[in-house]
């Protein structure tokens, strides 16, 4: 509907749009979110987080509703059918742009818990959602530089001690703990700084995805791999917002994660963490895969 509208005219609605629901459900959070920062207690806790998440699940919705207008040409969805609203999931997804959080927000949405993201702690002063990042308990990490970390490897430790204290409180209610476990978004310049073995990938990062494990493995019921692709080229925001986004496809695999990652020693045990690498780089040949079957299926049509 939105989408006859001009690509500057349409852009600047969708903006408009975005920050004004940003800010009406924003302050309902707020306001429950100084209740739990006064009454810091399980018991109040454990009732106020889960309205927490459901306003913010009401954000994404609005905003769902109306990225659907914008679009020139439907999403391609796959493997969403047999999600299950219930329990705790780990979800890993490549990483290009910042669309890439409105898309899996608009397809996991009420399909499985809500996304918790792990995210840079400068974000947190992003205006009014940095804000909300916080009250919804997002952790915030640390980026470290590979010299600081040669100097100081003690600066490991803090984002182990963030992790494991964000696991404490996903423990609570049921919740999706999102891993971009390549770390970064993808570019051609990274790509080929990394010298990443992969045609549409950079090397993942076993790390979080590990302490996730490590701290609640128990919990999930399994793993949530998407793989997000544009066949047409990856969108800004603001070509995103514009309604040029030249088509989405979205693939979506359930997968049981192995046992022995919920009780091994990633930091300590070499043995442990090899087999977690090994099993990641598998996953991540099917993955680079999965896009280059999406591309190539592009360009017949």
């Amino acid at each position: 509907m939105l989408a006859i509208l001009p690509p500057f005219l349409l852009g600047c609605l969708s903006l408009t749009l975005l920050i004004l629901n940003t800010l009406f459900w924003c302050a309902l959070l707020f306001s429950f979110s100084l209740v739990k920062l006064l009454l810091p207690f399980h018991a109040v806790r454990v009732r106020m987080d889960p309205l927490l998440n459901r306003i913010a699940t009401a954000w994404i919705t609005c905003n769902s509703f109306w990225f659907g207008l914008i679009q020139k040409r439907p999403w391609r969805v796959e493997g969403v059918d047999d999600l299950r609203y219930e329990g705790w999931y780990l979800v890993n997804c490549n990483h290009q742009s910042w669309v890439d959080i409105f898309v899996l927000q608009r397809v996991l949405n009420r399909r499985i818990p809500m996304l918790k993201f792990f995210l840079k702690q400068q974000l947190i002063y992003v205006p009014v959602i940095g804000l909300a990042w916080w009250a919804l308990d997002f952790p915030f990490m640390k980026r470290h530089s590979k010299a600081a970390l040669r100097r100081n490897p003690e600066l490991r430790l803090q984002d182990r001690e963030t992790t494991r204290r964000a696991c404490e409180k996903f423990a609570l209610v049921p919740t999706s703990v999102m891993n971009f476990a390549e770390g970064t978004r993808f570019t051609a310049a990274k790509h080929r700084d990394q010298s990443s073995p992969y045609r549409h990938l950079l090397k993942p990062k076993a790390g979080a995805m590990a302490l996730a494990l490590g701290a609640m493995g128990d919990k999930f019921r399994s793993l949530i791999d998407v793989t997000i692709v544009y066949p047409g080229g990856t969108p800004t925001f603001w070509q995103f917002l514009c309604g040029r986004t030249a088509g989405v496809v979205v693939q979506v695999r359930q997968l049981p994660l192995p046992m022995e990652f919920s009780s091994g020693d990633y930091g300590g045990d070499s043995a442990f963490r090899s087999r977690f690498h090994q099993w990641l780089a598998q996953l991540w040949e099917q993955k680079d895969q999965q896009i280059a079957d999406v591309l190539a299926a592009d360009q017949k049509r």
